[in-house]
């Protein structure tokens, strides 16, 4: 459980870096973002190396997009009922989506896409959800990487993004725990990414 532990704190000092008040406009968000996530998923690919987590099948893809599908309709749902009932989560939203001020969508896209929603599920879903399952057993373990995954963004102070992520971490969990395969989750999550933030934003 120590490497889960070292790990988890250098994401959480990630995510502080990105998120957090202080230190959010001295760095480029998506760059630093895909360096992050890139070091995560090759760190944890070293001590957990299971192959068939990673077996692809082709039905992994329709489901991958059906899931990511479902996942935007939730964050529509979401968005539609915060905005009515809270006074703070319109303009909390809004702030979200300055990280892609001023950037380049068609450079963005790929990053999302290819490099940052993978990597985040070879790390939180294949490596620590994992580990934890392995220590505690499965509703345990995915509770538990649920929580982390929330708990890590709350540096941004914005309760829509901290809610965002657990209902985040929750969906890809149970998608994780149900297929016992990385592939719909890796779907599910570049897909959601490249939808959510640069082609239908949610505001």
């Amino acid at each position: 459980m120590k490497a889960v532990r070292v790990m988890v704190l250098f994401a959480a000092a990630g995510f502080f870096v990105l998120f957090s008040p202080w230190t959010k406009n001295a760095v480029p968000f998506f760059p630093m973002m895909t360096i992050t996530a890139a070091f995560l998923a090759a760190a944890s690919l070293i001590p957990e190396r299971n192959p068939d987590i990673y077996a692809f099948k082709f039905k992994f893809v329709p489901l991958g997009l059906l899931a990511a599908a479902c996942l935007y309709l939730l964050f529509w749902i979401g968005h539609f009922v915060s905005i009515r009932i809270l006074p703070f989560a319109a303009s909390q939203v809004e702030s979200i989506y300055t990280i892609r001020a001023g950037q380049n969508p068609w450079l963005i896209a790929p990053l999302l896409f290819f490099v940052i929603g993978p990597a985040e599920e070879i790390f939180w879903r294949g490596f620590v959800q994992r580990r934890l399952s392995k220590r505690y057993g499965v509703f345990i373990g995915f509770v538990a990487a649920a929580a982390i995954y929330a708990l890590v963004h709350v540096w941004s102070f914005n309760l829509m993004l901290i809610a965002a992520a657990a209902l985040c971490g929750v969906f890809w969990g149970v998608l994780f725990v149900l297929t016992n395969n990385l592939w719909p989750c890796m779907i599910c999550h570049a897909v959601w990414d490249v939808v959510i933030l640069i082609l239908i934003p949610v505001k």
